[in-house]
């Protein structure tokens, strides 16, 4: 079963290649948009909540330009190691201790997710649980030197050699941790 969505402009808010290749995956026409916004949220935000807020937010910033058949989708992803936020590192040393610190345990990747009309709003996230094996520091520099993941939450690309290398077990969507859970998507779009 195909989505009826036709009669809508479908607007994806996002740069991230990854986010335009998972939707492109739906068989989906859409346009890309972008606006610069401060990723800011409340310092007494649960972690897990964080990624529908951001995602809320960054619909915001279309709401006058909304057209009736418009429909725009925002997303953001973050990546949750204990009770700590890793976000996009912002340089080479910060990539290098975000994946030390995950070295050889479990994270949560949560994806947020809003898809915004001019008269609606859907707001929903996922979870997924992703266990690294033990890297050396040699491992993890080489892997940051190499694929420079300064546009990725938690520094890695599941899709990338370190997931081949360092993913012991995934509880939960690949998709959500490559920044889409697209099965939920799908199916909030035929709800829409």
């Amino acid at each position: 079963m195909t989505l009826n969505l036709s009669d809508y402009n479908i607007i994806l808010a996002s740069k991230s290649p990854r986010r335009q290749e998972l939707l492109k995956g739906l068989d989906l026409s859409f346009e890309i948009r972008l606006k610069d916004i401060d990723e800011l949220y409340p310092s007494d935000l649960k972690p897990e909540l964080v990624p529908e807020y951001l995602s809320k937010l960054k619909a915001s910033a279309f709401k006058d330009e909304l057209n009736p058949k418009d429909l725009l989708i925002t997303s953001d992803t973050i990546v949750i190691l204990g009770n700590e936020i890793l976000e996009k590192p912002k340089s080479e040393d910060e990539a290098i201790s975000m994946i030390q610190k995950m070295s050889g345990k479990t994270h949560h990747v949560v994806t947020g997710v809003a898809i915004t009309s001019s008269d609606n709003q859907i707001l929903f996230s996922d979870t997924t649980e992703v266990t690294f094996s033990a890297l050396s520091n040699e491992e993890i520099m080489y892997y940051v030197a190499k694929y420079q993941p300064y546009d990725k939450a938690g520094a890695y690309g599941v899709q990338e050699w370190i997931g081949y290398v360092a993913i012991e077990k995934l509880v939960g969507s690949y998709y959500n941790v490559m920044g889409l859970p697209v099965h939920k998507l799908y199916a909030a779009l035929k709800r829409f």
